[in-house]
């Protein structure tokens, strides 16, 4: 057997080695053709597609998604994310803060959620591209609700400054919802993240709510990577002590071979079991589930 055939054979393995509850079916194939097309003819990004999202079909249906700022490539190179990773990014396009808002009243989505690969090879690690392409939804699709999923924009040679001013443009821009993920525990930060660091993403958290403490703020985690329930509750209280509001809390699914390998599938059981305890500890809205992600039925949380 040739090595390209023993790596399809190991990866098909793995796959049919899912446990039950981790399938499911992709969606109305329609619905993912219509969004699909629209953001091929601009040329613009999902996450949804760029991370082959399990419930992009559930979310098309329901008129949210969320679209990836700044180009497919991430300055970056996280173990667990299957989006491009390099040192020589897209150009950012200027028309793309147009081409989304163009998106999102063509598909008349009612609540969307703009993330971005990490950039940080810009001056201002892509703010800007943020708050422009909230502005040009707001402008054509005023209705629409926009949550924003941000790097921690930690780069530059004066990057803790830096990072303050970035937040700041942000949530001068009232966005419905300030997302930041921590994706792990403390201990599985530098294996799991690199480039990031556990601290780093509380402050982001931290400052977007003495900036404005009327906007809500939320954070995730992907389980799997090796973490305990003592570890998981001890990083849900450090996100409830910067006065984090909304929490995911989803399975990680190895995208490839090439990617870190998954340590444990946690059941629904006992992501019923870690919500529950998020709940007690204050979070108002909790999403826990092995095929949770960070924007699943994130619009549903403003009517909670």
């Amino acid at each position: 057997m040739s090595a390209s055939s023993s790596v399809q054979a190991d990866w098909r393995a793995e796959i049919a080695a899912l446990p039950p509850w981790l399938r499911r079916p992709i969606g109305n194939a329609s619905q993912l053709a219509t969004v699909q097309r629209v953001i091929k003819q601009r040329q613009i990004h999902t996450i949804c597609e760029e991370g082959r999202c399990p419930n992009r079909g559930e979310c098309y249906a329901n008129r949210t998604a969320t679209f990836m700022l700044l180009g497919a490539t991430c300055t970056r190179a996280c173990a667990f994310c299957q989006v491009n990773k390099g040192q020589a990014p897209d150009q950012v396009d200027p028309e793309e803060p147009r081409k989304v808002a163009e998106a999102v009243a063509l598909l008349g989505l009612r609540y969307v959620v703009l993330t971005a690969v990490a950039r940080d090879d810009l001056a201002d690690g892509g703010a800007a591209q943020f708050v422009a392409t909230m502005t040009a939804i707001r402008d054509r699709q005023p209705q629409t609700q926009i949550e924003v999923l941000t790097p921690d924009f930690w780069s530059g040679k004066d990057a803790a400054r830096q990072q303050r001013q970035r937040i700041a443009s942000v949530v001068a821009a009232q966005p419905a919802c300030y997302n930041h993920n921590l994706e792990t525990v403390a201990r599985l930060q530098g294996p799991v993240r690199r480039g990031a660091q556990y601290e780093r993403s509380l402050a982001v958290l931290r400052q977007v709510k003495t900036l404005d403490p009327t906007i809500p703020t939320k954070s995730g985690l992907m389980l799997g990577h090796g973490e305990t329930e003592a570890e998981i509750i001890t990083t849900l209280r450090d996100l409830r002590a910067v006065g984090c509001d909304r929490l995911t809390l989803g399975q990680y699914l190895r995208p490839s071979l090439a990617h870190r390998p998954v340590v444990k599938y946690w059941t629904p059981a006992e992501f019923e079991h870690l919500g529950a305890i998020a709940r007690s500890l204050g979070f108002r809205h909790v999403r826990s589930g092995p095929l949770v992600r960070s924007s699943y039925h994130a619009g549903e949380a403003d009517s909670v």
